[in-house]
């Protein structure tokens, strides 16, 4: 008999901690549980701004529902933390676009970001076009 989904954290006995839209169930007098698109939440930053890095559970296929036997699980909770399940929706819908716990980030130096195209073409023009100050005459 299906029971009602939920949205739950997940450690696993592997040591793997997932995040998931879960719906447990009976197969053969076994508990498990069905996890929809499960992923992989990590805090990531510093006194800069914290970040969540989402990436699937499993990134080699395109399954969307997976089951676990239930003696795989060492912890489940279910969660109502809001942003949590936005990060994982937006994730789930967008799973190339960068989050961050403000669903909004703003590329930096740390990332890589000097400017932008525009601004780097009109630099390296100017840089091309003045004479070499090193030149003797």
């Amino acid at each position: 008999m299906m029971k009602e989904e939920f949205y739950a954290i997940i450690k696993l006995v592997s040591g793997e901690e997932i995040f998931a839209l879960v719906m447990p169930d009976e197969v053969n007098d076994d508990t498990v549980i069905v996890l929809q698109n499960p992923v992989i939440m990590s805090m990531m930053g510093g006194h800069q701004g914290s970040f969540i890095k989402v990436k699937p559970w499993m990134e080699l296929t395109d399954e969307d529902f997976f089951i676990i036997k239930f003696d795989k699980v060492i912890y489940i909770t279910e969660t109502d933390d809001k942003k949590l399940i936005n990060i994982y929706n937006d994730f789930i819908e967008n799973p190339y676009d960068p989050i961050d716990i403000d669903n909004e980030v703003k590329p930096d130096s740390r990332m890589g970001y000097i400017s932008n195209v525009s601004d780097a073409r009109k630099k390296l023009e100017e840089d091309w076009k003045k004479p070499n100050s090193n030149k003797e005459s």
